[in-house]
């Protein structure tokens, strides 16, 4: 009698799964005969499956077909094996497994004290948006990248900015080298640049999303990321982490060191060995509005005057030409301005006023979100890449005299 489509399918998966089963305790039932019935397959395959639960009760991914779990790519289960639980359903979990993609989720659920398990399907990383359509009409909530062991909502920020096809990102557009608005030569219309504008571009392109950038000014820059409809997704652009900040927005790791400065003019470079050199009453500072150059100058310099200009890419130009003395600055901004002018210098580079890092901000409920900014940033300090990026901008890698996460105010 001719074998059924359904019974050749089955002996088909047996023999696929002899490798598995006889590096096991089935060992015996490799030899000579028949061999295991599918039904005795799937039995030993869920009980290897089982034990190997037992181990990992935070949850796992694992390949049934060589008892091993993958380390990339993105776990989204099916629903036909939804609620599925204990030893006895456990079978019914790997016999849809070994019929679809051949992956099994597990874990621990600390509520109920029931393993819970799933036929999975692994999708790669860069296929966000298929595995997010495939976890909604199956109704899940979540899918699981497994390189990152990031947990991404299926109807949360990520999935939005997926669906949109495009990041929002809003940027000040006037901190060079970190973003810069340029307007002069550019055939196409104004185009943002910058060391950040290039990490921003690295998130979208980990989303593989489109970018879109809309202008935020630092006098606006927290109202502007806390409106209410969203501007944007998030901000960047020489934003310093601080603890002000994180109490009412989310602030990603830090991407790089930063600190503030000064700028002068060459000539006066032998006149400013301290801050306290600075806060003479016959200097004037010059700080743009909003920020936290303006308010560490108001908080650190009593005698000097101090006078706000509005547009910050144009101060270094009025130091250089006597309109100002010094400019309160950053470390990342600093170096820009004195290769480009020679009429410049920073004279207290190596000595910052304050220490601390760089980031992206962005609305508090945006945990996916930052979970996925945070996966780009390691991703680019492991592989070289954020390296290779501050050498492109003139920027110093070195995080050794910074503490990570923290800046005086």
């Amino acid at each position: 009698m001719k074998k059924t489509t359904e019974q050749l399918r089955k002996r088909l998966w047996q023999l696929a799964l002899v490798l598995t089963l006889c590096s096991s305790t089935v060992l015996a039932a490799c030899g000579d005969g028949d061999g295991p019935s599918y039904e005795d397959s799937i039995k030993a395959i869920a009980d290897k499956v089982w034990t190997f639960s037992q181990s990992h009760p935070d949850g796992f991914t694992l390949d049934i077909r060589t008892m091993t779990e993958p380390t990339e790519g993105i776990a989204v289960s099916y629903a036909e094996t939804q609620n599925s639980h204990s030893r006895q359903q456990l079978d019914a979990v790997v016999d849809h497994a070994l019929h679809h993609d051949g992956y099994v989720g597990g874990w621990l659920d600390t509520a109920d004290g029931r393993y819970y398990f799933d036929s999975t399907k692994l999708f790669p990383e860069t296929a966000l948006a298929e595995a997010l359509r495939f976890g909604k009409e199956n109704g899940q909530q979540s899918a699981f990248i497994l390189s990152t062991a990031t947990e991404i909502p299926i109807s949360g920020k990520v999935a939005e900015v997926v669906e949109r096809g495009t990041l929002l990102i809003g940027t000040t557009g006037d901190y060079r080298p970190l973003s810069f608005l340029e307007t002069d030569g550019q055939p196409e219309g104004a185009a943002y640049w910058g060391f950040c504008i290039d990490i921003a571009k690295a998130i979208a392109d980990y989303l593989g999303v489109e970018t879109a950038f809309v202008p935020t000014s630092w006098p606006t820059l927290t109202a502007d990321v806390l409106a209410t409809p969203q501007l944007f997704d998030m901000a960047i652009g020489g934003i310093t982490i601080t603890d002000t900040r994180r109490e009412t927005m989310l602030m990603s790791e830090g991407y790089l060191a930063n600190g503030k400065t000064i700028l002068c003019r060459a000539t006066d470079a032998d006149r400013f060995h301290s801050l306290a050199d600075v806060d003479q009453p016959d200097v004037v500072v010059m700080v743009n509005p909003g920020g936290l150059n303006e308010k560490f100058a108001r908080e650190n310099l009593k005698q000097a005057v101090i006078r706000v200009y509005e547009k910050n890419e144009e101060i270094p130009a009025l130091v250089a030409d006597g309109v100002a003395d010094v400019m309160i600055t950053e470390i990342t901004e600093a170096p820009y301005y004195v290769n480009a002018d020679k009429r410049l210098a920073a004279p207290l580079l190596n000595n910052p006023f304050t220490h601390g890092q760089i980031g992206v901000l962005m609305q508090k409920g945006q945990d996916d979100l930052l979970a996925m900014v945070n996966n780009v940033i390691r991703r680019m300090k492991a592989d070289g890449t954020l390296r290779r990026l501050h050498e492109q901008y003139g920027l110093v890698y070195d995080y050794s005299n910074y503490s990570l996460g923290e800046a005086s105010e």
